[in-house]
């Protein structure tokens, strides 16, 4: 086998497309059975939906499953907000389960072999290939293993590759549950109270999904959807009498560090590869970009042996991106925990509309 990918999500899945049809023997493994559902904003900005394209998988999605996204749109507490639109062309809100399931197609359409419901229990770094044990003992040697298996990454830890956490640094995280009825908006509408957001997504033509993410410590009281809805009474009116569409799915922490994303015969990619925070709404965007990054390096990575040097314009490539959603985190995250400087700094914006449309399509572009 050429490549073998642990992880069957979206990062994992367009690497294995990408792979595939550059020629190369590919499998991915999953614990779970594909296509699978996560805790997810289920936004693709702009450039996350120029990868889908090139993919082929925007051609399994229907209108019940997604829409376009148009732009952002913060409220705050008295109502005052400020929007701005993704230019030149908008995103793509779109269900997960959709998602995963047209990439799932496209990955077996390509030649991807697909072990679901097979998680892998122990990997083998040699000077010439990788040596996987499924759970299940049965074993499959790579020339490559790509590691795509979320923001814990059994992977990454077993390799060396984590970074501690500081005690101090703030631990997020994030709630999402859908709703059947038509959406009143094709912007994400993001709702902000003090150490709490709610995020607004039209994933598709008769569903809203609603995600809440939170600083552990900064909401009083018990954690549940219904707790987290009643403090924004305005999106809680909207949502009355919508039935649940989806059963609650938590993530988080959000924050994971990594000291590298390569080694001999390794990579990491999606969410392994390094998180900061969900505030952004840009983790499929940076996985599916990660995914076509190391696709295109492939050949020239297998033919110099998989080293940990021939993988280096990955992790360059990479680093660039993350360096700017890291930035962009980071900056929203400060105002968003003085609840009276962001309140100074949106009503500002919102006098300078074409300012703050520039600042998104910075951020996500």
């Amino acid at each position: 086998m050429d490549v073998a990918i642990v992880g069957g999500g979206p990062a994992g899945l367009a690497v294995a497309i990408h792979a595939a049809r550059r020629g190369f023997s590919t499998i991915v493994f999953d614990r779970q059975a594909l296509p699978a559902d996560k805790a997810c904003g289920e936004g693709l900005t702009p450039p996350g939906l120029r990868e889908l394209e090139a993919l082929g998988a925007r051609q399994y999605l229907t209108p019940a499953d997604c829409t376009p996204m148009l732009g952002i749109r913060y409220i705050q507490e008295d109502g005052s907000e400020v929007s701005g639109r993704f230019t030149p062309a908008p995103g793509l809100a779109i269900r997960r389960t959709a998602l995963a399931a047209a990439l799932t197609r496209t990955a077996r359409e390509a030649g991807v072999e697909l072990r679901d419901r097979c998680g892998v229990a122990q990997v083998l770094r040699t000077p010439k290939h990788v040596q996987l044990t499924t759970a299940a003992g049965d074993t499959v040697e790579a020339r490559l293993l790509v590691a795509a298996d979320g923001l814990a990454s059994p992977l990454r830890h077993a390799q060396g590759l984590d970074q501690p956490v500081k005690p101090q640094a703030a631990r997020r995280f994030g709630l999402r549950q859908h709703f059947r009825l038509a959406p009143w908006s094709q912007f994400v509408d993001i709702h902000l109270a003090p150490g709490l957001e709610a995020y607004v997504t039209p994933s598709g033509s008769e569903r809203v999904g609603v995600a809440f993410l939170w600083e552990h410590g900064k909401v009083d009281g018990p954690i549940s959807f219904p707790s987290l809805l009643s403090r924004f009474p305005a999106l809680q009116k909207q949502l009355e009498g919508a039935e649940p569409d989806s059963h609650p799915r938590g993530a988080g922490p959000f924050l994971r560090q990594v000291r590298g994303r390569i080694l001999d015969r390794f990579v990491l990619v999606g969410d392994a590869a390094g998180y900061v925070d969900a505030i952004t709404g840009e983790g499929l965007t940076l996985a599916l970009r990660g995914a076509s990054a190391l696709g295109h390096l492939l050949p020239e990575v297998l033919a110099r042996g998989a080293s940990q040097a021939s993988l280096l314009p990955y992790e360059h490539a990479i680093a660039g991106h993350y360096r700017r959603y890291a930035l962009s985190v980071k900056l929203i995250l400060a105002l968003a925990r003085h609840p009276s400087l962001r309140a100074r700094v949106i009503r500002g914006l919102a006098r300078a509309p074409a300012v703050f449309e520039r600042l998104v399509n910075f951020v996500t572009g």
